[in-house]
């Protein structure tokens, strides 16, 4: 039980299912900051909603990456850490893009409730988020499986 436990809490891996168990706790917690602040920062410092909305996104979004980096992903595949950030952002606000479709079409052309067009987008973005991170930056090429054209 204790090796289970450290495997999936305290060891680096490439083990998918950790990763992805962790992802969801580390995507979790961002979320809480990010949610948190944009009320903190609204409510009680008076600042706009929609600039209290981008600092806690970019904060969220810098509190995903840094315990990405740190526990979630043992293989870094990028050794300019501005650039994976940038790529890390990127994925994040395509992921944002591909949340506000998703809600659109569901609720305005399917007509379903916006909170139940965001429950069903959020495990869609989830995957998106986790899936393009893993490959884009945190894989090694090993971990990329292609066709092999040896013997041909």
């Amino acid at each position: 039980m204790n090796s289970l436990i450290s495997t999936v809490l305290k060891e680096k891996t490439d083990r998918i299912h950790v990763q992805l168990f962790r992802y969801a706790i580390v995507g979790g917690f961002a979320y809480v900051v990010d949610f948190g602040l944009l009320f903190g920062l609204t409510e009680t410092a008076g600042i706009p909603y929609l600039l209290s909305a981008a600092i806690s996104f970019l904060t969220g979004l810098a509190t995903n990456y840094a315990l990405s980096i740190f526990w979630v992903f043992k293989t870094r595949s990028m050794e300019n850490r501005m650039a994976e950030f940038s790529i890390f952002a990127f994925i994040g606000l395509a992921g944002l893009g591909f949340n506000e479709l998703f809600l659109w079409a569901f609720t305005s052309l399917m007509g379903w409730h916006y909170l139940l067009s965001k429950l069903a987008a959020t495990p869609l973005i989830f995957l998106w988020n986790f899936s393009a991170r893993r490959f884009a930056l945190f894989s090694s090429p090993k971990d990329i499986v292609l066709t092999s054209t040896e013997g041909e």
